[in-house]
């Protein structure tokens, strides 16, 4: 496990210093869809935004974003090969903002959904989100230092399915709504030395819940139930900020463990996201992400994705 989280630590530090390597490298969506099993599945258990409230806010700040991201690969006679491939994902993201005196609340919300028609392999889900985040805080004398409670949850809009299966198997399902679907309330101390740097731990409580009883052992259930409570306590360290005029890196760095489990059995979720504005309609961006959670997978599952859309700003 400790060599799994330094090789988490080591990629962080190598996507920031070669975040424009690591673009060329991004995997085509034909590629990832045919190799790997449903991608979904790596963004449920966390929101992956952080949630800031700027010291010199006082009431009310809203902000709504509406995205469109789409990708097409089309071959015709091409020796090397490939997937006739056009993929769309929906995306809008939510937040409210408010802070009197000491006090501040945030909601964020985010809903995503995408899907892709590969030819003669069909229509398949390629991202699938719903995650909604309240913070409430209570900054201390020192600005720097506040008291935090969170309230999260998280679960996806429609069915996924694993593809890796034999010749004239069908594939397998692996998630539905709210199957799983994660509630967690933490509770702790923050610190934010600057506006693109956070710090968090406290005490936590998660709650899975799987409505589908087949799936129950596939998310650390017991063989049947549909519910399971964990006590814990969690660290997270947050990095927003701007590293050229028109690019943004967002990244995080959550944890979860359980009192009651081995340390080895720590939820890490190690997650990046490069967003380059391209115009005041268009951008593009790179996400990285790297999930340890040992209900599902004693592997690390990885995910890469590249794309280019169009965004608006409702409010």
């Amino acid at each position: 496990m400790q060599q799994k989280i330094a090789r988490i630590f080591i990629l962080c530090s190598l996507l920031i210093v070669s975040h424009s390597a690591l673009a060329q490298e991004a995997i085509e969506i034909s590629e990832l869809l045919e190799n790997d099993k449903d991608i979904s599945i790596r963004d449920m258990s966390r929101i992956k935004n952080k949630v800031i409230v700027a010291d010199s806010l006082q009431g009310w700040k809203l902000n709504w974003v509406g995205g469109l991201n789409g990708a097409q690969a089309s071959y015709d006679n091409w020796s090397q090969g490939g997937v006739n491939t056009v993929s769309v994902t929906a995306s809008t993201v939510f937040n409210a903002k408010y802070r009197q005196d000491r006090f501040a609340y945030a909601l964020a919300t985010n809903f995503k959904y995408g899907k892709a028609r590969l030819e003669g392999e069909g229509t398949r889900k390629t991202d699938d989100r719903i995650a909604v985040n309240n913070k409430f805080s209570y900054l201390f004398s020192d600005d720097r230092w506040s008291a935090f409670g969170n309230i999260n949850f998280s679960t996806q809009f429609d069915q996924g399915f694993d593809y890796n299966v034999g010749d004239n198997e069908d594939p397998v399902l692996i998630s539905k709504f709210f199957a799983p679907a994660y509630f967690t309330q933490i509770a702790g101390i923050g610190y934010s030395p600057a506006d693109y740097f956070t710090a968090e731990a406290g005490l936590a409580l998660k709650e899975t819940i799987v409505t589908d009883t087949t799936l129950s052992t596939r998310y650390g259930l017991d063989a049947g139930n549909k519910f399971r409570f964990e006590p814990g306590y969690s660290l997270a360290l947050g990095f927003e900020k701007k590293v050229f005029s028109n690019v943004r890196l967002i990244s995080s760095v959550e944890t979860f463990t359980n009192m009651q489990r081995h340390l080895d059995n720590t939820d890490v979720n190690f997650s990046n996201e490069l967003i380059g504005k391209i115009n005041g309609f268009m951008n593009m961006s790179l996400q990285f992400v790297m999930i340890f959670d040992s209900d599902y997978s004693r592997q690390v599952q990885i995910k890469q994705v590249l794309s280019v859309g169009l965004s608006y700003s409702i409010l």
